[in-house]
């Protein structure tokens, strides 16, 4: 566990992020067409052990989010205004009028779970128009669970509102992101560990459920405090009621961590170190919180090469799956695990 009173010499010289210097850091923006989704997919989410579901993912185009946070690369496929009253209504109509294409799936049964994702947050009514949120609610009147995101100091009473509205179960994904009392300031975040669980205190008074994004490898931290982090931040998390935590691997590209990686202060996560994380984060929470890695970026990782890549990206889907940790997949080709 990292000691708030000992952190390391590199995190105390990490630069500090500001919403200035972020967006200084940035190159341009996507083209973005407010009435088209920017994409659309089915994947397997863990219901319980061994249960999966297929959720329907849709990435909404809209307004950015204001916060400017240091690691967020979401910014590249938003609006340079505020998002059009109806436009949101119109993409969700479209991602659910025909199967996505990508990825390609075999055909199945309808997903029941949809996440909602628009790169901002839910209860903005600059991203999301107040007006559109009845039309909205009846388009997943469906689904067995809905899926938001929001930053945590924006939840507020319109998410209990919205919860009624549906005929499923709300869940509200919240960036925790690190509870290191260094790095956390650094990156812009504009919260505190406090009102990450202040926001999941007034969700489970609401009966909604909570989800958590965990960021693993941070800036200014070397592997094995990165590892550190990420698995105390799962553990805070956990405590604070969140049902699931996903840990998001940090990666370059979105401007500002490109300059912390020019001058040292930020290396991408290795696969190994990704595993670690995983699997000290499933160890340190309870059995009721669901732990996952997201691995959007998996095949792009260091740490792994051909022979063992998809042997160990096996495991770790089938260790959400089983929410339990499953020894190491043997290597024989000179990557190692970082167990």
């Amino acid at each position: 566990m990292i000691r708030p009173d000992a952190p390391s010499d590199q995190a105390d010289r990490l630069m500090a992020a500001d919403s200035a210097a972020v967006r200084q850091a940035r190159g341009a923006k996507a083209a973005v067409d407010p009435w088209r989704p920017i994409a659309v997919w089915d994947e397997e989410e863990v219901a319980a052990p061994g249960e999966m579901v297929d959720c329907r993912v849709v990435f909404l185009a809209g307004a950015e989010c204001p916060f400017t946070c240091a690691m967020c690369d979401l910014w590249r496929h938003t609006l340079a205004g505020p998002t059009p009253p109806g436009a949101l209504p119109a993409q969700i109509e479209a991602a659910l009028a025909h199967a996505p294409a990508i990825p390609p799936m075999a055909a199945g049964p309808d997903p029941r779970w949809i996440k909602l994702y628009n790169a901002s947050n839910f209860t903005d009514p600059r991203a999301v128009p107040v007006v559109d949120r009845p039309r909205i609610a009846a388009l997943v009147e469906r689904f067995e669970r809905v899926i938001v995101e929001t930053h945590p100091r924006l939840v507020d009473d319109s998410l209990e509102h919205f919860a009624r509205s549906i005929g499923g179960r709300l869940e509200v994904a919240l960036g925790l992101e690190t509870i290191h009392p260094v790095i956390l300031p650094r990156l812009n975040k504009q919260m505190t560990p406090a009102d990450f669980a202040a926001a999941c205190t007034r969700l489970q008074a609401a009966d909604i459920d909570a989800r958590a994004f965990v960021l693993v490898g941070l800036p200014g931290l070397d592997e094995p405090a990165s590892i550190d982090a990420a698995i105390d931040a799962a553990r805070f998390a956990a405590a604070a009621g969140c049902r699931h935590v996903s840990l998001i691997p940090t990666r370059s590209g979105n401007g500002f961590f490109d300059r912390l990686a020019a001058d040292g202060s930020f290396v991408p996560v290795t696969a190994g170190a990704a595993e670690a994380a995983l699997a000290g984060s499933l160890a340190a929470v309870p059995s009721d919180c669901l732990v996952t890695l997201d691995l959007w970026d998996w095949d792009r990782m260091a740490g792994h090469c051909g022979r063992c890549r998809a042997a160990r990206r096996a495991r770790i889907e089938q260790m959400h799956r089983a929410r339990a940790l499953l020894p190491p997949a043997p290597l024989d080709c000179g990557c190692r695990h970082e167990l």
